[in-house]
């Protein structure tokens, strides 16, 4: 029997391996940490978290919500490990970044069938079946290896936010609380800001250097991923943008005075200790001694212990509704097929859910199974439906949406209501798929 090889250890190719490993195939695992390292990355752990610790919403009438329950229901490794490492988040899953890591790496290098390869390849194999799962950085030569396949790919630029010493807060002037009381009631810390503070806040964050692009980057047009913006950016964009978007108040009384403040910054844990915060939604390309300059200023962080200051990085996606099929093979080529946030599919879950679903389609070409299509109403043929969606000509990365499900068969006006029915439809979908396939 043929073994298949993963290309990269991150979210995308941990699953991918772990899921066909799972259905017997022998899988070789490759990842260039530590000879190799890129741009992003910190440690040489598989399933490293390089931007927010978060994995997003975990209610199911959330889109991404759904397609961690979908994975989990199919065996996730992603899941399983980020839902063990989990942190208090009010309503979202957010992990602890190492023990997450640890938890992904430990079960990989315990499966038999993988075989884990701490070497980069350079050039991908076209005489044996193929999973890219790179990553939106891939080193220069696997990328020079992926343009001489393709043809054409495109670029965008992705930012990572701020971590701060939880012990150098002072909570004296913030307060915990999660909006609307979701999870323990208390998992953020905010940061409540007067009209003053947050005019203070816009004006650095427009008149403050930024960080120039590195040598990697240099030859890239700056197009940022909608969802992951620049709050320097969001700012270029209205004074009013951050205020209506990360920095909302709505939800955030005081839990003392019952004042709803101006503006709220809210800080979240990194990890289980809770010895550490990063800055919700300041993802940012602001210079590191701007970013100390101005979020200094933020009540409470005067005296703030920077962990990490935010990065910025060039991320490289395919045109994937021109280059590859509904299996996310590419087009021309019976073995070789591109996982994760190379597809265009944004964010940690949905590059989970691409090595998902790729792991199984090379399994079962490799063991000789007919081919299958996930659910078209899962969250899972959401992601497959986006990067397949030829209607625009431009492309773009993009979270799981409702947008792509197809609707319910009778009208159902309620938003809640209707979304909770999809997710339901979804579940059982996915539930007859494992029975069907497992």
């Amino acid at each position: 029997m043929e073994r298949l090889t993963v290309i990269g250890g991150g979210l995308a190719g941990c699953e991918a391996a772990w899921q066909a490993a799972r259905r017997g195939v022998a899988v070789d695992l490759y990842e260039m940490r530590p000879t190799k390292s890129g741009p992003a990355h910190q440690t040489d752990r598989l399933a490293e978290l390089v931007c927010s610790n978060s994995l997003r919403g975990a209610a199911i009438e959330n889109a991404v919500g759904l397609l961690k329950e979908e994975l989990a229901r199919l065996d996730s490794i992603i899941i399983t490990s980020a839902r063990e490492a989990a942190v208090p988040a009010g309503g979202a899953l957010a992990v602890d970044r190492v023990l997450f890591a640890q938890g992904v790496e430990e079960r990989i290098e315990r499966e038999p069938l993988i075989a884990l390869h701490r070497e980069a390849v350079d050039a991908i194999p076209l005489d044996r079946p193929v999973i890219v799962a790179c990553g939106p950085l891939p080193s220069d030569e696997l990328l020079a290896s992926i343009d001489a396949l393709v043809g054409t790919r495109m670029h965008y630029f992705d930012a990572a936010s701020p971590i701060v010493a939880a012990d150098s807060l002072d909570e004296s002037r913030t307060y915990r609380k999660s909006r609307y009381e979701k999870g323990d009631g208390d998992d953020y810390i905010n940061v409540p800001l007067d009209r003053e503070q947050y005019a203070q806040l816009i004006h650095d964050l427009k008149t403050l250097p930024r960080h120039q692009p590195k040598d990697f980057e240099a030859d890239a047009t700056t197009k940022y991923f909608e969802g992951c913006l620049p709050v320097e950016e969001m700012a270029d964009r209205g004074d009013e943008t951050l205020r209506f978007g990360p920095l909302k108040p709505v939800g955030l009384r005081h839990p003392v005075t019952g004042i709803t403040p101006y503006a709220v910054v809210q800080l979240r844990k990194e990890n289980a200790e809770g010895t550490a915060f990063n800055l919700v939604g300041f993802q940012t390309r602001l210079t590191w001694p701007a970013q100390k300059e101005a979020f200094g200023k933020l009540p409470g962080l005067e005296n703030a212990e920077w962990l990490r200051l935010g990065v910025m990085h060039r991320n490289t996606f395919l045109d994937s509704p021109r280059l590859l099929d509904a299996s996310l093979r590419l087009r021309g080529r019976d073995a070789l097929w591109f996982a994760g946030q190379i597809t265009g599919a944004e964010g940690y879950v949905e590059a989970a859910a691409c090595g998902m679903m790729t792991g199984v389609h090379a399994a079962r070409q490799i063991l000789g199974l007919p081919p299958v299509t996930f659910p078209r109403e899962s969250a899972l043929g959401a992601v497959v439906a986006h990067l397949q969606n030829t209607t625009t000509p431009d492309f773009q990365p993009a979270n799981v949406t409702w947008a792509p499900f197809p609707e319910l068969e009778r009208k159902v006006k309620d938003k809640k209501e209707r979304r909770g029915l999809m997710a339901e439809r979804a579940l059982a979908a996915i539930d007859a798929f494992a029975a069907a396939n497992s």
